[in-house]
């Protein structure tokens, strides 16, 4: 752990840190973070919470978390959204706290094809905890990064802020047909800053733009009806871009009365690196999903994989006439 410690400090020092954004194996159950498109895709509110553990087998290395709420409003043919987000690496060692608002309109040419346009906005705010690092300057060959009587030893090291706080925003769309739909999104359209040090004549510090594509279709196996939920299955496809990060998930979702399940292959264009299976429950109001990442690169099952939990609360009432308005291909989002 302090070597991986020391690794990250080094990539902090020369203003090189290079990462991407969280992204859950379960996007179709984080459909905001996905594309602000999808905000509000049920008359009725909607809340879903979402947690990702990678790689539990190195201690401390990434969490996730969110929560979100949208409804769709008919009268204004809008979804409104809020969704809260967490990403903690390192124990807290670098933490960024996310608060966004979304919007969505529909424009409907009939019940199976319309479009859809999206816009989120962002307060962010990362944080590095100081204390926790280790620098090269306190190691010592026999005692580490502390002294004989156990305290830490003093750094020459400084970085000017342990917090900064910015602005972002993001657009999508989405169109859907009676064979399939589509989606594409882009994060970061204010092209944010995120660095602890001076600022990088190479642009290095900016938080590079975001680009995902979404695709997918459904083939009903039974209809819904006031006691039971639509039995399909969904084969999707999930593609993003940042920077030189490169991501494709191929893969169905199969929902089988109360229960669902699916399985994608997670490819990064330089390697193969995951199997995702899921499974999943559905009963009422209440929805609940859990899924493991297979982790088959060279890194190998050494990480631990990744584990992942999304619940959801759809406080659709399906007496209502609302309740049968919707006639896409859609039902793997809500």
């Amino acid at each position: 752990m302090k070597f991986i410690i020391i690794i990250l400090l080094l990539l902090f020092i020369n203003g090189r840190v290079s990462a991407q954004d969280p992204v859950f194996s379960q996007f179709y159950a984080a459909p905001m973070q996905l594309n602000p498109a999808l905000t509000g895709l049920v008359a009725a509110p909607v809340l879903t919470l979402n947690y990702r553990n990678q790689w539990p087998s190195i201690p401390n290395a990434y969490s996730t978390y969110a929560v979100s709420f949208s409804q769709y409003i008919p009268k204004i043919n809008s979804g409104l959204g809020v969704l809260i987000e967490a990403d903690i690496a390192g124990g807290g060692i670098y933490s960024t706290y996310k608060g966004g608002l979304f919007y969505s309109y529909d424009i409907r040419f009939s019940k199976k094809l319309f479009i859809r346009a999206g816009i989120d906005a962002y307060f962010v705010n990362s944080r590095l905890s100081n204390g926790q690092l280790v620098f090269l300057d306190q190691l010592n060959p026999e005692t580490g990064a502390v002294d004989n009587n156990g305290n830490v030893n003093p750094t020459n090291e400084f970085i000017n802020n342990q917090s900064f706080s910015y602005f972002d925003m993001g657009a999508g769309f989405l169109f859907n047909s009676p064979w399939f739909h589509a989606g594409v999104s882009i994060k970061h359209l204010t092209i944010p800053k995120e660095s602890f040090i001076k600022k990088q004549e190479d642009g290095s510090e900016e938080l590079p733009l975001r680009i995902t594509i979404n695709i997918g279709s459904e083939f009903q196996l039974s209809k819904r009806n006031k006691i039971k939920n639509k039995t399909f299955l969904s084969p999707n496809a999930l593609f993003i871009k940042q920077r030189e990060f490169h991501q494709l998930n191929i893969g169905a979702y199969l929902r089988y009365g109360l229960f669902s399940g699916g399985i994608w292959l997670r490819h990064t264009f330089t390697n193969t690196d995951a199997v995702i299976l899921m499974v999943g429950v559905r009963k009422g109001i209440f929805k609940i999903g859990y899924s493991y990442d297979f982790t088959v690169s060279g890194l190998g099952m050494k990480s631990g994989g990744a584990h992942e939990v999304s619940i959801s609360f759809n406080f659709e009432n399906k007496k209502q006439k609302y309740s049968n308005r919707y006639n896409d291909c859609l039902e793997i989002f809500r």
